[in-house]
């Protein structure tokens, strides 16, 4: 997400750290490229007019242009006002009301409202709350399935209800059953459409009337840009939202709606969808956002990421290994599954500071199918061939390409990038996120 943008503004204070002393005119200059730059990302043209006006005023002061460093402070400041933009401080859903309470999910057809509503629930159950799951979109008879499919898989209740009956009553009756079987939450999802009319805000406005819900969040598509603002701002002068829920930043992106959201409507988005995975929900930090769009990394969420997906007893082993040398294909299998848990290497790498503007090797950039073709590959070895690499001759990578279906190429593909590893992880043991940088681009 956002790689156009932090490419661009890392060219633009690229420039400005080689003037060395700034003046007026230097910062002048780079203002107009960061403008072009967010335009381009699709920000809101009243958004950028406001925050390239606010970063002159403070940029153009003494503390700037007198300071032994004055492109650090002007990074300094767009950081700021970047972290400003997208609202300050990270906004939770409020749970303070008597339990069981009602969210609504709101927002047009297509944005991702009812996958949303289960990974939501995921969130929550983990949280140590019972989510109980509300399929109020009688329009599309194919959300009420999709959505108990979804709460079949994360084993959490759904309720069932008749397609003839309308919105609010499925609703008043779904309360009255969360209720009786002591549930914290229902979280319901509501109908949407191609876009917004009458009959769609009546039907959400007498749901909000006779629920009286704690949250009202609207889902928008990212990929939509301008016109996921334009959708929120209409949601909320109809509904008066708590949040948003912004979905597929992990797609193609530019990074718009997620910089004008809170400027335009005044409403903060709370949670990011970043993949279609039921664990691809995030709470939103705009200051960990502004960092990773600046280039500076994201290392609180990558060591949450790795709190989540790494087993402590086995990191303790995996570190004994490496301190003897014996980080075999078997450990390498595992430590790649981990990793998978805590998403792509791309997205991994963004967050370690100075390493998400340098480009991955293509030979690292790991997909489900690759983990799938290394499993089946490290499967048909023996276990003497897993844990001693070093004896697999051409004979043996033979054999073991046609037990696993592949090609003698991809076994060898496969061993480059184990020794690739146990290189990173000796880096890392030595120099922490510096080492494993120089691991990965030395």
């Amino acid at each position: 997400m956002f790689e156009s943008l932090t490419d661009k503004l890392s060219s633009v204070f690229k420039k400005l750290r080689g003037h060395g002393k700034l003046s007026e005119q230097n910062i002048n200059e780079a203002l107009k490229e960061v403008r072009l730059a967010l335009l381009e990302a699709d920000v809101h043209f009243k958004v950028v007019k406001e925050f390239i006006e606010r970063i002159r005023s403070r940029a153009v002061g003494q503390e700037v242009l007198e300071s032994l460093t004055p492109a650090q402070q002007v990074i300094k400041i767009v950081h700021e006002e970047l972290i400003s933009l997208m609202g300050g401080a990270s906004s939770q859903l409020n749970l303070s009301y008597k339990p069981p309470i009602p969210i609504m999910l709101v927002g047009l057809q297509g944005s991702g409202k009812t996958t949303t509503v289960g990974k939501l629930g995921k969130f929550l159950k983990e949280k140590g709350k019972k989510p109980y799951l509300v399929p109020a979109d009688v329009r599309r008879p194919a959300a009420i399935e999709q959505l108990r499919r979804l709460g079949e898989q994360l084993r959490l209740p759904v309720f069932n209800p008749n397609p003839k009956e309308t919105p609010l009553v499925i609703c008043q009756k779904a309360l009255r059953w969360t209720d009786e079987e002591h549930g914290d939450i229902l979280l319901i999802d509501t109908a949407g459409r191609l876009h917004i009319d009458e009959a769609l805000m009546q039907e959400l406005e007498e749901i909000k009337r006779e629920l009286n819900p704690g949250e009202i969040l609207l889902v928008a598509d990212a990929m939509t840009g301008q016109d996921a603002v334009n959708v929120a701002k209409r949601f909320n002068e109809a509904l008066n939202l708590q949040g948003v829920i912004l979905t597929k930043l992990d797609g193609d992106a530019r990074g718009g709606a997620a910089l004008s959201i809170k400027a335009v409507t005044g409403k903060p988005i709370k949670f990011i969808g970043v993949g279609e995975k039921l664990d691809a929900l995030e709470t939103f930090h705009p200051d960990r956002m502004a960092s990773r769009i600046l280039g500076m990394g994201d290392v609180l969420s990558l060591i949450e990421k790795a709190q989540e997906a790494i087993d402590a007893q086995k990191a303790k082993e995996l570190e004994k290994k490496l301190l003897k040398d014996k980080f075999t294909l078997e450990d390498f299998l595992e430590q790649l599954q981990q990793i998978k848990k805590m998403g792509s290497f791309e997205e991994i790498l963004s967050m370690i500071p100075g390493v998400g503007r340098l480009k991955l090797p293509k030979d690292l950039q790991g997909s489900e199918k690759e983990l799938v073709k290394v499993e089946a590959i490290i499967n048909s070895m023996t276990k003497e061939e897993r844990r001693s690499p070093e004896i697999l001759n051409g004979s043996r990578r033979l054999r073991i390409a046609k037990g696993s279906g592949t090609t003698v190429q991809d076994v060898n593909q496969l061993l480059k990038q184990y020794l690739q590893t146990k290189k990173m992880l000796r880096q890392f043991q030595r120099g922490g996120m510096r080492g494993l940088a120089r691991g990965l681009f030395s």
